[in-house]
């Protein structure tokens, strides 16, 4: 799963330079599994990083990022596995994408540059039968640090996504234009977003979802192995069906010839 995560952040980072891609200042894109399990992908600028969660970074853009260094303010336990991508320029910003892999994505709330976070996963009983999976996530306000001046214009975004493995029974998203921040995209793909300056003022963000207990991916292959065995069955009930045909004829031909 960390390679296909890894594959997608590269991808990613690639359309961070696209013009036609939505761009964020700051974003973090987190890949939920049904037993609790996430991969949190991070693409932000230095200057985001050192304004929003107060990393000790360079935000000086004529200085490369260290990208050593920021795997080490990402080396606890609670963080998980940490991987480094090569960083990016946007607007002349230096940008970089960590990503965080977790058994337990409530532990985020224990990593530092992650924990302005508080994360509810739980599975419960569905009313129609079988779990569904509830999870919550309140984004509080930042770990302010000074960036110096920045060529920021007021227009930045931060971004937040859920990638969800199972069908969504429940989300608080709603339209942007009704004044809520989010979408729902491509039906497991919710997206909330804020201002930068919304984020360093420390407006609180709200995350609710609710979906099936269980994966797509293993409803699918259920799916696809019960179509499977079933074909193997209607197969096996055909060569059945002509074999006993074929000792039917072969016990008429002699009958006949002793006859």
């Amino acid at each position: 799963m960390l390679a296909c995560v890894v594959g997608l952040g590269l991808v990613a980072a690639a359309g961070c330079t696209n013009p036609l891609a939505r761009q964020y200042e700051y974003d973090e894109q987190l890949y939920l599994g049904v037993d609790g399990s996430a991969e949190l992908v991070i693409n932000a600028s230095i200057p985001a990083f050192v304004a929003l969660r107060g990393l000790p970074l360079d935000p000086d853009p004529t200085v490369p990022v260290d990208r050593d260094r920021v795997r080490q303010l990402f080396s606890d336990p609670a963080c998980g596995q940490v991987t480094v991508n090569r960083p990016w320029t946007r607007h002349g910003r230096r940008f970089v994408q960590v990503v965080l892999e977790q058994d337990d994505v409530q532990q985020f709330a224990r990593c530092g540059p992650t924990a302005w976070s508080t994360y509810s996963f739980e599975r419960v009983a569905a009313e129609e039968g079988g779990e569904e999976v509830q999870y919550s996530q309140v984004v509080g306000p930042p770990t302010a640090g000074d960036p110096g001046p920045v060529n920021w214009t007021g227009e930045e975004l931060v971004g937040f996504k859920l990638h969800l493995p199972s069908r969504i029974l429940y989300h608080n998203v709603r339209r942007l234009e009704d004044g809520a921040p989010g979408t729902a995209d491509r039906g497991n793909i919710l997206t909330f977003e804020q201002t930068l300056a919304d984020r360093r003022a420390g407006r609180e963000l709200h995350m609710e979802v609710r979906m099936l207990g269980q994966s797509i991916l293993n409803r699918a292959l259920w799916l696809f192995a019960g179509a499977f065995a079933a074909a193997i069955a209607l197969l096996l009930a055909i060569v059945w069906g002509v074999i006993r045909k074929a000792r039917r004829s072969s016990q008429k031909l002699e009958i006949r010839s002793q006859k």
